[in-house]
Formats: C-alpha cells, sequence, structure tokens
C-alpha cells in the first residue's frame, strides 16, 4: 500500500487511497478519493496523469459490470481457472475468486496494477495468482476475462488471442459501439459507473458482455 500511495502521490500531491465499497457488491478496493478529483487539474498534473496514468486507482464501468455479474452467475468461474486480462485494481478477478474459482490469475503489464491487485486482493481476503504477460501463460485456463481493455481501438486484435489461453472468453466493454467479431457473440447489458464518478457521458455506463468459445 505504501508504494502504492508514494506513486499516485508522484501524480497528484495530496491524493489519497481510500478504502471503498462498491454499490451492490461485497468488494472493497483501494481507489483515489472521489473529492480529489473534484478539481481542477494544474497543467504539471495533467501532462504527468495523461503521461502514466493512475487507471488502477480507479474501478472502472465495465469491471464493476462485471464484478456484479459474476456475484450473480458465479457458474461462469466457480471450480474454474480464470485470468484476467489488463485486470487494473483487481475487481474482476477478486469477483471470481469470491464466487468460487478454483483459481484466478490477475495479468496487467502495469507493475503497479499487479501491487494494486495485491492489494485489493489482501483486502477483500481472498488468494489470486499473477502474471505480467499473457503471452507467456500457457493454455491451461478455462475462462478468460476481460474488462474495459477495448478503450483502445489498437487492443481489438487481442480478441482473437484470448482462446489461444482459454477454452472461453468473457469480454465487458462500455467504449466501442460497432462491435463485429464473428467468434464474440453479445450475451448481455449491463449498467455501472466509474468510481470515483468522472463524469463520463452517459453512454459509457451501458455495458456489453460478449461470449467466445473455442470451437
Amino acid at each position: 500500500m505504501i508504494h502504492l500511495q508514494q506513486a499516485l502521490s508522484e501524480l497528484l500531491g495530496d491524493a489519497q487511497l481510500v478504502s471503498t465499497a462498491l454499490p451492490d457488491t461485497d468488494i472493497r478496493l483501494w481507489l483515489i478519493d472521489g473529492d480529489n478529483m473534484d478539481r481542477a487539474f494544474s497543467p504539471e498534473e495533467t501532462r504527468r496523469i495523461l503521461h502514466e496514468p493512475p487507471y488502477w486507482s480507479f474501478c472502472w464501468a465495465s469491471g464493476l459490470a462485471m464484478a456484479r455479474f459474476l456475484a450473480e452467475q458465479p457458474h461462469w468461474v466457480a471450480g474454474k481457472r480464470v485470468l484476467d486480462f489488463g485486470a487494473g485494481s483487481g475487481v474482476v478477478a477478486i469477483a471470481a475468486a469470491k464466487a468460487g474459482a478454483a483459481e484466478v490469475v490477475a495479468c496487467d503489464l502495469d507493475p503497479l496494477a499487479l501491487d494494486a491487485c495485491r492489494a485489493n486482493a489482501a483486502l477483500n481476503g481472498v488468494a489470486l495468482g499473477y502474471s505480467a504477460d499473457f503471452f507467456a501463460e500457457a493454455d491451461r485456463f478455462d475462462l478468460i476475462l476481460v474488462a474495459d481493455v477495448l478503450y483502445d481501438r489498437a487492443n481489438l486484435p487481442l480478441l482473437d488471442h484470448f482462446l489461444s489461453r482459454g477454452r472461453q472468453a468473457l469480454v465487458a466493454d462500455s467504449r466501442v459501439r460497432d462491435f463485429s467479431h464473428p467468434v464474440y457473440q453479445p450475451l448481455d447489458q449491463l449498467h455501472a459507473c466509474t468510481l470515483p464518478d468522472l463524469a463520463e457521458p452517459h453512454e459509457f455506463r451501458h455495458v456489453s458482455l460478449y461470449h467466445a468459445q473455442r470451437g
């Protein structure tokens, strides 16, 4: 936690990580305090945030929506080996563990995100595995979970790779409105907002869930 707080303070001097209860879940996360986001940032703060955004200190809408989905429908993960791709804060990985997954690996390129996953796993009393390289993982997972990764359209080609490491994939996204892929089928429409609230456009609270299965 100290390391994470120091990293956040280097971006926003007075920002604090606070233990935050996620609505309609039994999950708590260390998130940036909402009051700190409700102010004007200096040009230097803006530059730092854009250069190295602390996305691990937010619970993004797609992640929250998928966490709720897994709590309501635990059969998707119960007893299974699961990898959470682009884990960020770890909210989806934690939800999978709480829903009875046999093994959950939180995977993220950012070392700070993996540190956040560790801190949040401890906060929720669950055990996770950790990986910094999805493509170094063996093809051994029952399910790949992906939430709020397609915000950058450059990540769309990743859809072709998720089934190389897992038999099935669930993808939650609120950004791509023209989503089309021959393998991924619409599964559900979910609703959630990012925490703390970034006053994002209302359309980003509508989360689409897609499912793919290896043939």
